[in-house]
């Protein structure tokens, strides 16, 4: 939200004040707190008729430090707020002091230095104690505006040559100076500025994050009003914000991560391909077996069958009752598609329409959202006469969840959790939520319940969403995927900005709908995109009005679907350890360019490509003709379709037919392969490969690699020395394995 018009006026109707001067400093042993006057205090006089602002400075944990700016501190609280489960009262490392000129507290690596004397400001400082951001002199504000509204304000400064990243799934341009960006839930497909996913956290390429506290319409303006600032503001009378440390972007993705909830760990089964019925096509038990048995017939691997929303009765949605006519013996049919080794998912939303035989029992129960009223709120837009699940009353979530429990008695593994975006704000809630706040934060108690229904059902480390909304902490409950995009190129791009940004925005998995979703995709996108999905942490082939099953499109692309996912498969052993590392530390198993070269400027605005764990750069081709254009840091690289090296830095003008792709292992790495091409939970250990890519000039070096599990815990490790013309692998299993040297001729391998 912009207050001013240009640099010297304010916009009609807007008065701002900012923090000027510190009138009373009150420091802790791990918290200081400043009272600020808003306007030079020359004599007493001065301090009457004039408001104060308090500033709160503590740290919920270590690297992090919270900033709490209040101006009327009565205003009643409500909730909900984001949970923080790392957040605690005494984190380790951290001290406050002051010289008489200026207050400091400092958490871990990062340091908040608060000047006494003169013209109020925040500085944050890194362990070194260089300066990565501050608040300057209309850094710490509130404005009162025309209509009445009471905004708190902050202002960040950006240095020169800085970006910001993340604040959500976003598919609008990757680098986001120079946009406005509102925290508001929407269903607005990925061509619009509108986001299924916003998370009011941002990621600076100087090594620090930024995340506002606040679970309702955060308003970001990043060098867009005043254009050396990240501003952002909230209709309140208190804002709060944490500055995350580094140093690197990893390490600011860690910490954050653990103050917002770790991801879980995906089963391992996930990672195959999903097919679906689509939406809006004609299906029933024939058409989803024969698709099944073609994927079959075609020696292509299929690991989850999902079916779309029509599974269930026209007008019910949700009844959770298979439709009795398309489905007479669903769990005969779940019982039958399961000895073809498929996991089940099927779609839900939080949405019960009237009628549906659900609808009078919640509204009996009391478990629906309801107007000030007292009405039940239900619209026609989407189900007719839907009302919405009040996830903030206990019994109603029970009531949910035991719904879906049949559905899982029945042999469902996993849900698509759609939906979930469109709240009223003009609601009353269980618990009396503010509904503003409710807004955006009701997706987190929606994905909470199912997944939580889920690890108590199937155990933990076998629950697994396919959701579309999320806010912070949401990445606790994967997988998400991209919501609805178009059939073309552009939107295949689009997608690919989206989970980028999602990815700086602490969520480790991520997936979208292979060959568009609203549409047909022409042969050559789908192709394509295939490529893109089958190197994506989640893979599902999904569409609106029409199949997605790949004879569709042409017998190129049965070959296409089929060689890909075999080579999902091979890199199993690899990708499921970036799994682990993802749930581990928070850093995502798709890294945009920047989380693993922070010190090369070029990689800070790289938006078409990205890396598939931390040694493997993909770059999606975005034409029919083949044409790439994709950025290839330092060291030389290796193609590991062909087997071609390519030296960098440099940018590389390509052109790939359908069954290739720049898909370049990082210069030394040790990739972990798998034997099985036929599922990717198979057992990673029997006849593995280590493939060792072994550049010219690249010298002694020694990796090691771990090996999962399928429950993620370590199978074998592997230390792999190059010591001269020798590579020695040591392994703490007996399991035979193979090794295969990439590069560099004449090297002799020793198994120790």
């Amino acid at each position: 939200m912009k207050f001013t018009d240009g640099f010297w006026q304010m916009r009609d109707g807007v008065h701002a004040s900012y923090a000027t001067e510190i009138r009373d400093l009150q420091l802790g042993a791990d918290r200081l707190t400043a009272y600020a006057a808003v306007k030079r205090v020359e004599r007493r006089g001065d301090t009457l008729n004039a408001p104060l602002i308090t500033v709160e400075a503590y740290t919920p944990a270590e690297g992090v430090i919270g900033v709490r700016v209040t101006h009327l501190a009565g205003k009643r609280h409500p909730g909900p707020d984001f949970a923080l489960p790392g957040a605690t009262e005494t984190p380790a490392a951290t001290t406050t002091r002051t010289d008489g000129r200026a207050a400091e507290l400092t958490s871990g690596p990062l340091t908040l230095r608060l000047p006494t004397e003169g013209t109020f400001g925040l500085e944050f400082l890194d362990a070194d104690g260089h300066l990565l951001t501050s608040a300057g002199h209309k850094g710490t504000a509130f404005a009162t505006v025309q209509d009445g509204g009471h905004h708190m304000f902050a202002q960040l400064a950006l240095g020169v040559g800085e970006t910001i990243h993340g604040l959500g799934e976003r598919f609008t341009p990757y680098v986001k100076n120079g946009q406005v960006v509102d925290m508001w839930q929407a269903d607005g497909g990925t061509s619009s500025e509108q986001a299924y996913k916003n998370i009011p956290f941002y990621l600076s390429s100087r090594g620090y994050g930024v995340f506002v506290n606040h679970p309702g319409k955060v308003s970001f303006e990043v060098g867009s009003e005043a254009v050396g600032q990240v501003q952002f503001s909230v209709e309140d009378q208190t804002l709060e914000y944490f500055v995350v440390a580094g140093p690197s972007p990893k390490d600011v993705l860690t910490r954050y991560t653990a103050l917002t909830g770790r991801p879980a760990l995906p089963p391992a089964w996930s990672f195959g391909l999903w097919l679906t019925t689509s939406f809006t096509t004609s299906y029933d038990e024939a058409t989803v077996t024969s698709f099944v048995d073609g994927m079959a017939e075609r020696g292509i691997p299929l690991s989850v069958f999902h079916f779309d929303c029509f599974w269930m009765r026209e007008y019910q949605w949700c009844d959770f009752e298979w439709d009795p006519e398309t489905f007479p013996d669903p769990v005969g049919m779940l019982a039958r598609l399961k000895e073809k080794g498929l996991k089940i998912c099927v779609w839900i939303n939080p949405y019960i329409a009237q009628k549906s035989p659900l609808y009078a029992e919640g509204a009996a129960k009391g478990y629906f959202v309801h107007t000030p009223g007292g009405d039940i709120w239900q619209w026609d837009r989407w189900q007719a006469g839907m009302a919405l699940v009040d996830f903030t009353n206990p019994e109603a979530t029970a009531w949910f969840q035991s719904k879906l429990k049949v559905l899982l008695d029945q042999g469902v593994d996993g849900f698509k959790t759609d939906f979930g975006e469109r709240i009223p704000t003009d609601v009353v809630w269980h618990d009396n939520s503010d509904p503003e706040r409710m807004h955006n934060y009701y997706t987190h108690l929606y994905n909470k319940a199912v997944f939580e229904l889920l690890e108590k059902e199937r155990g933990q480390g076998d629950a697994v969403l396919f959701a579309r909304s999320a806010t912070a902490g949401g990445q606790q409950f994967p997988v998400h995927w991209g919501g609805d995009c178009w059939s073309s190129f552009g939107a295949m791009a689009e997608s690919l900005r989206g989970g980028l940004s999602l990815s700086l925005s602490g969520f480790g998995f991520w997936s979208h709908d292979i060959g568009g979703f609203e549409g047909t995709p022409d042969p050559a996108v789908f192709k394509r995109w295939l490529a893109f999905g089958l190197l994506s942490s989640h893979s599902r082939l999904h569409g609106s009005s029409s199949y997605r099953v790949p004879w569709e499109f042409g017998d190129e692309a049965v070959e296409v679907a089929k060689q890909f996912t075999e080579l999902k498969h091979r890199l199993m052993p690899y990708l499921y350890g970036a799994a682990v590392e993802a749930h581990r530390t928070g850093v995502p198993t798709m890294r945009p360019m920047l989380l693993e070269f922070p010190d090369d400027p070029a990689t800070r605005t790289v938006d078409r490509q990205y890396l598939l764990g931390p040694d493997l750069l993909v770059a999606p081709v975005f034409s029919e003709g083949g044409q790439v254009e994709y950025y290839v840091p330092e060291g030389t690289w290796t193609h590991l379709l062909s087997g071609e090296t390519v030296t960098g830095p440099a940018w590389r003008h390509e052109i790939h037919g359908f069954d290739s792709l720049p898909l370049l292992v990082r210069p030394g790495a040790v990739l972990a392969l798998g034997a099985d091409t036929s599922r990717p939970d198979g057992d990673w250990l029997n006849n593995l490969e280590l493939r060792v890519h072994v550049p010219e000039g690249i010298g002694d070096f020694t990796r090691t690699v771990t090996v999962p599990d399928l429950t993620g815990a370590p199978a074998a490790t592997y230390e792999v020395v190059r010591e001269g013309n020798t590579v020695r692998v040591t392994a703490d299993t007996d399991r035979p394995y193979e090794v295969t040297v990439v590069g560099e001729s004449g090297l002799k391998v020793v198994k120790a």
